[in-house]
């Protein structure tokens, strides 16, 4: 059982800030810290949000984005992109700030995430539709799979159903970011483009960086 009492955690700062990225990382690490990991393991995860709100990127931070990672014994995290967590098989991500932002401060388990995963499919594909182009935010799929060994995957889903976890601990510190308040999503707090007015969507697409 984890030593982090997560009913204490309260919102730090916004999805992808500086602060937010430090904190949910050391948590993550904490997690692997407390876990029986085996010694001869390594694994790396980062997420890169791309087109993050300037306020987010004050003084000489030039990128949104956080990493965890486990090599030679020792677990390392922190605020940023590690070129040496990236080389390592693990799960690396990168991807538009406000496609993934709001939902991501949504509590769930197993059947959250799955919930999550089937609205945003359903976001994608719609604004897929509107623009008129497969790939419209340009998502990469990466040239290696992800990797999750059983240790890890445990560690950081741990307590998941109990409103515990990497997830659950990242979305209780995270903050409201003004961009979504007037914008319609669903119940797991994914961006509603067909239920958006053409000004919204407008507005939605520029944030993600998707030319009409």
């Amino acid at each position: 059982m984890s030593n982090i009492n997560v009913e204490e955690l309260r919102p730090i700062g916004e999805f992808g800030s500086k602060t937010w990225c430090e904190t949910v990382a050391g948590y993550g690490a904490q997690l692997l810290r407390e876990a029986s990991l085996p010694k001869d393991l390594e694994w790396g995860f980062t997420e890169n949000y791309t087109r993050p709100p300037e306020r987010l990127l004050d003084g000489e931070r030039k990128i949104a984005a956080y990493f965890i990672m486990v090599q030679a014994g020792n677990i390392s995290s922190g605020d940023g992109l590690n070129e040496n967590c990236l080389s390592l098989p693990g799960f690396h991500v990168e991807i538009q700030w406000a496609s993934i932002c709001n939902q991501s401060g949504s509590l769930y388990g197993r059947d959250g995430q799955r919930r999550r995963s089937e609205h945003e499919q359903t976001m994608f594909l719609e604004i897929a539709e509107y623009v008129g182009s497969p790939n419209p935010l340009g998502l990469k799929r990466g040239n290696k799979p992800a990797v999750w060994p059983k240790e890890i995957a445990q560690a950081l889903s741990q307590g998941s159903e109990e409103g515990g976890g990497l997830h659950n601990i990242a979305a209780r510190l995270q903050s409201p970011s003004p961009e979504f308040a007037d914008l319609p999503t669903t119940d797991m707090g994914v961006p509603n483009f067909s239920a958006m007015t053409i000004e919204q969507k407008k507005f939605f697409l520029e944030l993600c960086g998707v030319k009409v």
